[in-house]
């Protein structure tokens, strides 16, 4: 698949994701949207019924997976360079994401890390930073030997990606919480 194709796609469910949490949010709020794919990443940000702003990033589940993890699952030092690589292509993102924007996401695997953390499943899931965090934490028991089956994980690296971004995504950002949505 081309690049601009893959970036069209991106832009188009990242413009569908972002019309259903439209419909979620209050009228004056500020949303955020993030989209994870295999090989890249988005967000649409703002206030009314289009975004004011979608960029995509250079992040992905199958991409981050392949480009920094040797082993299944990941070396502690592989999931820590990671880590910076991430930081790397999120932190530019608090000059443009305000405060008191509200995260939203309509992504399957983020609906399945939602639940492997205990959320309940509903139509909407709402996804606490702390709880997300508790789920990491399961990860680097994974990453240290512990079985994923004994932390109830999955044994992909994928995953392991997937979860890394979400996680560095809401930390550095400072999102309270992610509301995940069913795509329509």
């Amino acid at each position: 698949m081309s690049p601009h194709s893959t970036e069209t796609r991106i832009t188009e469910t990242l413009q569908q994701a972002y019309a259903t949490a439209r419909r979620h949010a209050g009228a004056g709020d500020c949303i955020v949207v993030l989209h994870m794919g295999a090989q890249h990443s988005g967000i649409a940000l703002g206030l009314g019924p289009e975004p004011d702003l979608v960029k995509l990033l250079p992040l992905g589940a199958v991409r981050t997976a392949q480009e920094q993890f040797r082993t299944t699952p990941p070396t502690p030092l592989a999931l820590e360079n990671a880590i910076q690589v991430v930081e790397d292509v999120v932190m530019p993102l608090r000059a443009v994401i305000p405060r008191a924007a509200l995260l939203f996401c309509t992504d399957a695997a983020v609906r399945e890390i939602a639940l492997l953390a205990g959320v309940v499943p509903a139509e909407t899931v709402r996804l606490s930073l702390e709880t997300m965090e508790r789920l990491f934490n399961r990860l680097i028991a994974v990453v240290e030997g512990s079985p994923a089956a004994h932390q109830g994980l999955p044994e992909t690296n994928s995953f392991a990606a997937t979860l890394l971004i979400l996680r560095e995504f809401m930390h550095h950002l400072q999102f309270a919480h992610i509301v995940v949505l069913h795509a329509q």
